[in-house]
């Protein structure tokens, strides 16, 4: 299975992954139409986390095991046996936060839209790659199976 990977030696922090996947994820799917009537509303499925000097991306690892999926009270939560992606429905959605609680990677967010449901990386499933990825100007993430790394 393929999956996003950091490498944080390359990662400038410069957060144009968490931009890219707010307009992928928003409604217009346009950069300047979202961030105006979309605001509040937004939110990115990867976060850079900085420490120090240091940056990097989190997200998702669509665990083989995903802990959400098995924690999911309303089973919102599903991996997709063929892809291995783990994804949230969010119809079905309740708010629970079990998933947050169990994500040992601290990938899975709040929604701050109307409903406060479970929010976390989708790989962009309609995407060959991941806006994140093909967006990255350092080319700090990468999309690629692990045998490749």
């Amino acid at each position: 299975m393929k999956k996003i990977y950091i490498q944080e030696e390359y990662c400038i922090g410069c957060r144009l992954c968490e931009i890219y996947c707010q307009v992928k994820h928003s409604k217009s799917k346009k950069i300047i139409k979202a961030f105006k009537s979309e605001q509040g509303q937004l939110m990115p499925r990867v976060l850079v986390e900085e420490i120090g000097h240091n940056s990097f991306a989190i997200q998702c690892r669509h665990c083989v095991d995903a802990p959400c999926v098995d924690a999911c009270i309303s089973g919102a939560m599903k991996k997709n046996i063929s892809t291995g992606v783990v994804t949230c429905d969010q119809d079905k959605c309740v708010g629970c936060w079990s998933c947050i609680m169990v994500c040992p990677y601290g990938a899975i967010s709040k929604d701050p839209g109307e409903r406060k449901i479970a929010s976390k990386c989708d790989l962009c499933e309609d995407e060959e790659i991941p806006v994140c990825v093909s967006n990255c100007p350092n080319e700090a993430l990468k999309f690629m199976d692990m045998e490749d790394k």
